[in-house]
């Protein structure tokens, strides 16, 4: 299987394709990646990408995996990330 990439390729890549210094797209991916962060609460979508949100999960029966115990599962907010239709078409091709 394949490595991701490194976020220093992610850099050099989108220096090339945009004609800019490494120096100009790292500010541009931390700023992206700080509005993602903040906007999350409400919902982020970057188009042709996906979805970013917040979501409330409810309390759940669930079990200890080690004594077979039945446990109560709390509430709590998880962060889930949907993908768009256009990247899911552009990628499962």
């Amino acid at each position: 299987m394949a490595k991701s990439m490194t976020k220093n390729q992610i850099i050099t890549h989108l220096a090339a394709k945009t004609k800019t210094t490494k120096k100009v797209s790292a500010q541009f991916l931390e700023e992206l990646v700080k509005l993602s962060y903040k906007e999350a609460k409400k919902e982020f979508v970057l188009p042709g990408l996906g979805k970013l949100k917040v979501a409330q999960r409810n309390q759940r029966m669930g079990r200890n995996p080690a004594t077979g115990e039945s446990i109560s599962i709390p509430a709590r907010k998880v962060l889930k990330f949907r993908i768009s239709k256009a990247a899911k078409d552009a990628i499962l091709k």
